[in-house]
């Protein structure tokens, strides 16, 4: 086996300056099981940030399922084939009855690009709102629309606020007004706001109660759809609400899911209203070569199966309570933790200086210090200064109770 100076320098000699890495010592894991990541050298890691193996690492049930069904047969959706259709049956059971059409995909950005797609073209309309540092995406176009990854905003792309609970309560609706406006006074009008339902990039953050249906009239009004962006909020996420946007009792136009949807197999889609889907069938065509072919399918229907079997939408209500109120006991203790929020296993806490500025150091030093302690989380926003904590499903009470002992000792060394 290579060690990791090698494999890092044959990493950067054959795939370019492209693909980054996380930690300032990169992880080298070789094996996954449940929370848990290991090294060569057998060291363990508790991965409370990695929201694609959602039912943990290599999940006996999902292997099983992919395996079984990759031994048999594997094609496309051109052919009849009862996996698309079961797993289309039960999935659609867990969206409100206005919600009942799927087209499966390989990926969450393939989803979003598909959902604007559609809003096009059933609208007209061209102009796309998103957040002011979303990430939706790498497709061109749904890069254009995710501002974090720095390619630039698209010209029928329109930024608003984030619902920044702790230093803006409220804005973004102003936000979103002030761009409808500006559509109507020039003669345009919206195709889609599209919102991570958890804004996981603007910073982890909940609306108030009302204001996501209250976005979602604003912009149908305005000629738009309503799109919420289900990649990394769905499947149990938040908690017993099982979807984001269920969380706000608003019902989308269209949504689109990924990332925990094959517990790692890439399998993604778009779910919505069927007089969306009838219209955007009627004007165009779409074929995705791999989206819902048998084993992606299996591999999805064995992740729905192992939420409910295992309860691990209750459990993610359970434990993120259990975290949140941990990190917030901390908060009192040390004032450079600002704010803690989110909902079921999907935590943000925002690290700042004087004054509420944000401490982008210091979460890069707690996210470095955490890993060489053996907990993986992550930071986001666009400062940098919020971190990310969003462990698999199958988190236990003691699996929080190690996050949050090492987390003190790491804040007690960096920010007494």
């Amino acid at each position: 086996m290579r060690s990791d100076q090698q494999l890092l320098a044959d990493r950067q000699r054959l795939l370019g300056a492209g693909y980054r890495l996380f930690y300032q010592n990169p992880l080298h894991p070789v094996r996954g099981e449940g929370v848990w990541l290991f090294d060569a050298d057998g060291r363990r890691y508790l991965d409370a940030y990695n929201n694609v193996a959602s039912v943990g690492h290599c999940h006996p049930q999902v292997v099983e399922a992919i395996a079984r069904q990759a031994a048999i047969l594997n094609t496309h959706t051109r052919y009849l084939h009862e996996a698309i259709v079961d797993y289309a049956g039960d999935l659609l059971q867990h969206f409100p009855a206005e919600l009942s059409n799927l087209t499966l995909t390989c990926s969450g950005s393939e989803a979003n690009d598909l959902a604007l797609r559609m809003a096009r073209a059933v609208t007209g309309n061209q102009v796309a709102i998103v957040t002011r540092w979303a990430y939706h995406g790498v497709t061109s176009a749904i890069a254009s629309m995710s501002p974090s990854l720095g390619v630039g905003v698209g010209q029928d792309i329109r930024l608003i606020d984030a619902p920044d609970s702790y230093r803006q309560p409220g804005g973004w609706l102003v936000s979103l007004r002030a761009v409808l406006d500006e559509l109507a006074a020039s003669g345009q009008s919206p195709a889609a706001l599209l919102v991570d339902t958890i804004f996981s990039s603007d910073g982890v953050f909940s609306p108030q109660a009302g204001e996501m249906r209250q976005a979602a009239e604003m912009v149908r009004a305005a000629g738009g759809l309503f799109i919420a962006d289900e990649v990394q909020a769905g499947f149990a996420r938040t908690g017993n609400a099982f979807w984001g946007f269920a969380r706000h009792q608003v019902i989308p136009d269209l949504v689109s899911l990924g990332k925990p949807m094959g517990n790692g197999h890439p399998v993604a889609g778009v779910v919505g209203r069927p007089a969306i889907f009838q219209a955007f069938g009627e004007r165009q065509r779409y074929f995705n070569t791999f989206g819902g072919n048998p084993v992606s399918c299996k591999a999805a229907q064995a992740v729905l199966d192992v939420i409910h079997a295992e309860q691990l939408a209750e459990n993610a209500e359970v434990q993120g309570s259990f975290l949140r109120e941990g990190l917030s006991r901390l908060a009192q203790r040390y004032a450079a933790i600002g704010d803690v929020r989110g909902a079921g296993l999907f935590i943000g806490v925002e690290l700042v200086g004087a004054s509420q500025t944000p401490n982008a150091t210091l979460a890069a030093a707690v996210v470095n210090q955490m890993r060489e302690r053996g907990v993986l989380i992550s930071a986001t926003g666009p400062h940098s200064n919020i971190l990310k904590i969003r462990p698999p499903l199958v988190f236990a009470r003691e699996h929080g109770e190690l996050l949050l002992d090492t987390f003190s000792q790491v804040m007690a060394q960096l920010s007494p």
